[in-house]
């Protein structure tokens, strides 16, 4: 498990002091993928290199790997009582692996060297790298580019590369620090795959730092959105995807959902969005059970509403089926509430976007 307590960091600038971290707190069970999402500035980047120590914390513990406890005071990690040497930090980043946005390839070097680099100070025999570079090219399907260069292979072969070579000493935790942000859309699945594939395969814990809700629903089992160094919510993809508390969260959600699109609509004043005295605009959202059955034909029927579906969307988040609508209600207002009544009694989330019911 990893685990990580009150992990606080501050940057001492000639302009200021910048607080990235404030009391980041959250744990992550073993062979699971954990997204940690927040816009530019939010502390997600200056998190990941605090948990493998290339920045250290001014505070808080962190316990990864085979290394639990670590303790960070005035900016000093301590393990088991005492400061820890660059041998323990180093032993310590052998068991994490790490990929980048950028890939940080040795242009010079071919496929193989790359992938050789971490493996050439480790003791091993150049048969035994020779054999783990084949088994990893083999892995991220890169059989074929043993002997190329960084500058003939695309942007997503590079990241299969950087890939590679985090796999290369077997680590047990994969850092991935916006590794899809520098990638084209089908790279991106391409990688988002493959890490899912390598997840799957290996057993290997990933956290997957982003700023993007749609590599979160792809990839991730759990989520902590941070904010302003802060993790401001945290849970399952589907809860944080089907009930998002956070203000920062529901932008995210938007961003990457098809209903996403009423906000600006509401704010253009878009005709569809335009409610007439007596009805309502509403946000329907459909749980698990509720995916699939006939709730808002029956509410129509039951109490003589009309209701005009603007925008709708299904998806599947795990397994789980996740739906939603946006409408516009209409009939008399004691029908209205009625009806919103029985979709809540029947599970189904409703939000009033727009009301144009007289009080």
């Amino acid at each position: 498990m990893i685990e990580v307590k009150n992990l606080r960091k501050t940057f001492h600038l000639k302009s200021g002091d910048v607080v990235a971290l404030d009391g980041v707190s959250f744990s992550i069970e073993d062979g699971t993928v954990y997204g940690v999402i927040g816009y530019s500035g939010a502390g997600k980047s200056s998190l990941v290199r605090c948990m493998n120590l290339l920045e250290i914390p001014d505070e808080g513990t962190i316990s990864i790997g085979d290394y639990q406890g670590i303790e960070a005071r005035n900016g000093v990690p301590y393990y088991q009582g005492k400061p820890m040497t660059a041998r323990q930090q180093n032993q310590m980043r052998r068991g994490i692996g790490m990929i980048f946005q950028h890939f940080n390839l040795l242009e010079r070097s071919t496929v193989y060297d790359n992938i050789a680099y971490p493996l050439k100070y480790t003791g091993r025999s150049k048969a035994e790298i020779s054999s783990r570079v084949c088994e990893l090219l083999e892995l991220v399907d890169l059989r074929d580019k043993i002997d190329a260069f960084p500058s003939q292979l695309s942007g997503g072969q590079k990241q299969r590369v950087a890939i590679a070579r985090a796999l290369a000493a077997s680590p047990k935790i994969l850092l991935s620090d916006e590794a899809t942000s520098a990638l084209d859309p089908d790279a991106t699945e391409s990688i988002l795959t493959l890490l899912k594939d390598l997840n799957r395969k290996l057993g290997i814990t990933i956290v997957i730092i982003t700023h993007e809700m749609a590599v979160i629903k792809t990839i991730a089992d759990r989520v902590a959105v941070m904010e302003d160094g802060k993790i401001v919510e945290e849970g399952t993809v589907y809860d944080i995807f089907s009930d998002p508390q956070a203000t920062i969260t529901r932008r995210f959600i938007a961003s990457a959902s098809p209903l996403g699109k009423i906000d600006k609509m509401i704010e253009r004043n878009s005709s569809l969005t335009q409610v007439k005295p007596g009805e309502v605009l509403v946000k329907t959202t459909f749980l698990k059970d509720c995916v699939g059955e006939h709730i808002l034909t029956t509410m129509a029927q039951r109490f003589h509403i009309d209701l005009n579906i603007i925008l709708a969307n299904v998806e599947y988040l795990h397994g789980n089926p996740l739906g939603g609508t946006i409408g516009i209600l209409s009939g008399p207002q004691e029908n209205l509430e009625a009806g919103i009544r029985f979709l809540e009694e029947n599970h189904v989330r409703t939000e009033v976007l727009k009301d144009g019911r007289v009080d």
